[in-house]
This record gives C-alpha cells, structure tokens and sequence, in this order.
C-alpha cells in the first residue's frame, strides 16, 4: 500500500495519474497549502523544502514528483520507456522548464494580474513558446518520448491548466490532439481527479 500526500496541484495529480496507471491502491492525505500545512513540523520531517507530493512507500519516503515517477516506474517496470534516456531528458524538461514557467504564469496572469506587467508579460511569452515547442514535436511524435510514458505523465496536469493560461489549445492542433489522446485514458481519468473535486477540463 501507498501513501501519497498531496492537494489538488499539477505535481500531485501525476502521482496519482500514475499510481491509477500501475493499477496500484493507495491512500490519500491532504496537506492543505491553503491553510500552510505543508510548513508543519511534522510533513517537513519527509519534505525537506516543504513541497507537495511526497509518496511514502514500505516505510520509505519519497518527495519530489520526478523522483516519485522514475521511483514507480523501476519498480512497475512501466511506462518508463523502451528509451529511457529520452523518456528522464523529457520529465527533466518538464521539472525543469514547462513547470516552473507555467507556474510562473499561473501566478502573474491567473492569480495576481495587474501586480506586475513586466511578470505577465514575460511568463505569457514564455507559456506560448511551451506550447509551439510541444506542438511541433507532437507533429512527428505520437507521445513526448515516442510512446506512452512518465514524460506524458509528468506534463499531461499542467497542460490541463489550459483555461487559466490563457494561449488556446485549440490553436495547437499535434498538441491538442495529444492532451485529448491522454484525456480519453480510465487510469488518467482517475487519477486526475484526484480527491474528488475536478474533472479533466475540456480542450474549448
């Protein structure tokens, strides 16, 4: 059994998208970040930088959504790829580039807009570049790392952000039909919906 201790956020939905993908059961424990609770005593013993999800698992705990991944991944022998250097460089893509920015634009465009024009307008630019750049690789490319992986996983919750980006996924047609492709899985059907509180949203 598994213990994942997350809220409703990109990084904890691939955890539970992938658990739901190896068919493994698990727990759920929220750590409320509205509230703080991720700054608790307690939850920084296993999360050193106080970031959600963290996986606990035969005693051990693991946090950082990437580590999590490649952790389930060896040990499901799933959906790391029959070409695992491109499958880690594609979740490194995302840990390192496609998340921060878009959380980035999250932050300046969605929740505090009119607080900074120089941070809308940077991150705005920077989330429309993400989505050419993904775009034209799905042009020759049916997954991230040519099938069905953590990579998909990892970047398939942020990209579901797409109302609040504010760029048009419609206009991103290999992108568009890659996030309806994943859309359409039971498991990421599922896990995406992680405590009961949100549906995929749809690509309009």
């Amino acid at each position: 059994m598994f213990e994942l201790f997350a809220d409703s956020t990109p990084n904890a939905r691939k955890i539970s998208i992938m658990l739901e993908e190896i068919n493994e059961s698990y727990d759920l424990t929220l750590i409320n970040l509205n509230k703080g609770e991720q700054f608790n005593e307690e939850f920084k013993k296993i999360s050193p930088f106080s970031k959600i999800p963290v996986l606990r698992h035969n005693k051990k705990t693991i946090f950082e959504s990437g580590a999590i991944l490649i952790y389930l991944a060896d040990l499901s022998g799933e959906f790391y790829g029959s070409n695992q250097s491109l499958t880690t460089q594609w979740l490194m893509a995302q840990m390192g580039y496609i998340g921060p920015m878009l959380g980035q634009h999250h932050q300046f465009h969605h929740y505090n807009p009119g607080k900074s024009d120089f941070g809308e307008d940077r991150y705005f630019k920077i989330s429309e570049t993400i989505y050419k750049n993904l775009d034209d690789h799905l042009s020759i490319n049916e997954y991230l790392a040519n099938e069905y992986s953590i990579a998909d996983i990892a970047t398939f919750p942020w990209i579901a952000r797409h109302p609040i980006h504010d760029i048009g996924l419609n206009k991103y047609i290999n992108l568009l039909r890659w996030y309806n492709q994943i859309s359409l899985r039971p498991a990421v059907l599922k896990g995406y919906d992680l405590f009961e509180d949100g549906s995929i949203p749809p690509p309009a």
